[in-house]
């Protein structure tokens, strides 16, 4: 019977322990300590007896491995299954050693319960291992789905009721009636600014996850402006607990989050605020050749002083790569290409105040393969029985700055760690979802390429497709916002600005 599986320092010190028979800890802690003294030097042997129990141990470099068993039990059962145990520990630790093996202490845990049930070793092998401790569940997949369906089938619902809000508003307006509340840039009513968001978001879908602003109550725009108040409050209050090394967490979508951790919001944020955000997707041969890239900007105007409501943004469009431009409907679109200043139809009006209202938006798409801003040539040769994988980057756009780049490279499943040779930047090798991810913090003109060389078991088509993800803080069309305005008088208005670049697909196949 198998009493205890354990990895341990060459002193005795348990690093982690799974007991399979009622075991006190002082008991499996005296049995560890005692195991290191019972070893003769300069014998080569694999176990060691003592009056009650027998070990069975194999070296990891500093650690050892450990079964301890009675000594009655099947001495090549226990060698195979030592065999197994140790196999199972590289795939959930990136070194062999004390602190990586406690950071992943319970999933080692988890996986000697499937080698070993009340002392007996289970029929299984390492592949049986991985599958049984991922927990893959059907049930699970098919609620997400049914989840799903369920969000889309009501976003829908919002589409169309915002349209029917935006048709009842043309038909008071034609009829010659006074607009009800939910008039889209008027801020007659407090639903006003919360129901143009919403037929904004129809008609301009932005792709990125983003949080939505919280509705207010209709009730009068004395209310509007009080809620305006508090959530200026709010975010003195935020301001403060960060200006004391408090961590304050946002619920956005997960690419958000990374880009977050980069890109933190301006901290002095103006009255009137804008958010340039751009999403890229691009999909290319493994052997040169842009087979697809696609992008979509946006600019978002934040405007949270009813002073500043009546504006117009003077914008400039260096872009010289053919970007198709489109304005809001509600935006007077001659004043736009005539004069490149962004405006309502209506002078008189005002814009939304305390929600993000998209004003301006463009697509490039594109097979030109100048156009990629950053170049992936992944080079597998095949040398015997493994592969030599040449990999290297190369930024084609040196006006952007790209940070946290992480280019994934899928690998073989059940050949072990790849052996890296020349590195620039950093390595994680995931060993659970067999992926080398290579981390570079910056790619700017300055550091405009870098190189990759391992060796690994497999065939070339086992390294495709490699994924790449960065965020960054300048645009990748070069569209800016350089003053604000006010209609009356001409007057500059106080703004800032938030630009961000991010990454929806990028695939090299």
């Amino acid at each position: 019977v198998l009493l205890a599986a354990a990895v341990c320092t060459k002193a005795g010190k348990a690093i982690v322990s799974r007991q399979f028979v009622e075991m006190t800890r002082t008991r499996i802690e005296g049995l560890l300590a005692a195991f290191p003294k019972l070893m003769n030097t300069g014998k080569q042997h694999t176990f060691v007896e003592t009056e009650s129990v027998r070990y069975v141990y194999q070296p990891m470099e500093k650690l050892y491995m450990v079964l301890i068993t009675t000594k009655n039990s099947n001495i090549l059962e226990d060698l195979e299954t030592l065999r197994l145990f140790s196999r199972v520990i590289p795939e959930y630790c990136r070194a062999l050693e004390e602190n990586e093996i406690s950071e992943h202490c319970f999933d080692l845990i988890f996986a000697f319960d499937e080698i070993v049930a009340l002392g007996y070793r289970e029929n299984v092998n390492l592949a049986q291992i991985r599958t049984f401790t991922e927990m893959d569940s059907h049930e699970e997949k098919v609620f997400r789905a049914v989840r799903e369906t369920q969000e889309r089938e009501a976003k829908a619902e919002m589409r169309r009721k915002a349209k029917e809000l935006q048709q009842a508003r043309r038909d008071a307006e034609r009829h010659g009636k006074k607009a009800p509340g939910f008039g889209g840039f008027g801020s007659s009513a407090v639903s006003g600014g919360t129901t143009a968001a919403m037929i904004t978001e129809t008609i301009i879908e932005t792709e990125k996850p983003k949080v939505a602003p919280a509705p207010a109550r209709p009730s009068g725009p004395s209310k509007a402006l009080k809620l305006g108040a508090k959530g200026k409050e709010v975010d003195n209050f935020v301001d403060k607990l960060k200006s004391e090394g408090e961590n304050i967490m946002t619920s956005v979508g997960k690419r958000s989050a990374e880009a977050a951790k980069v890109l933190a919001p301006p901290v002095n944020m103006e009255s009137v605020h804008m958010k340039i955000e751009e999403k890229i997707n691009l999909t290319c041969g493994r052997d040169g050749g842009l087979q697809n890239m696609e992008l979509h900007g946006m600019i978002m105007l934040h405007i949270s002083d009813e002073k500043f409501a009546r504006i117009r943004l003077h914008v400039e469009n260096e872009d010289k790569r053919g970007v198709q431009l489109q304005t809001h409907p509600n935006v007077d679109k001659k004043l736009f290409t005539t004069e490149s200043q962004i405006g309502l139809k209506n002078p008189e009006k005002s814009f939304p105040i305390n929600s993000d209202v998209g004003v301006l938006k463009w697509r490039l798409q594109t097979t030109e393969e100048s156009f990629i801003p950053l170049t992936i040539n992944c080079w597998p040769s095949e040398s015997g029985n493994s592969c030599d994988v040449n990999i290297e980057y190369e930024l084609q756009e040196e006006s952007l700055e790209l940070n946290d780049v992480v280019i994934t490279i899928p690998l073989p499943s059940g050949v072990g760690a790849p052996v890296i040779g020349e590195i620039d930047g950093e390595y994680r090798h995931d060993s659970r979802r067999n992926l080398l991810e290579w981390c570079l913090p910056v790619i700017d003109a300055k550091n405009k390429s870098g190189s990759l060389e391992f060796s690994i078991a497999g065939q070339p088509n086992d390294f495709f497709p490699v994924q790449v993800s960065f965020v960054s803080k300048k645009n990748y069309c070069n569209i800016q916002v350089t003053k604000v305005t006010q209609v009356d008088g001409n007057s500059p208005v106080r703004f800032s600005t938030e630009t961000t670049f991010l990454v929806g697909k990028y695939e090299i196949l």
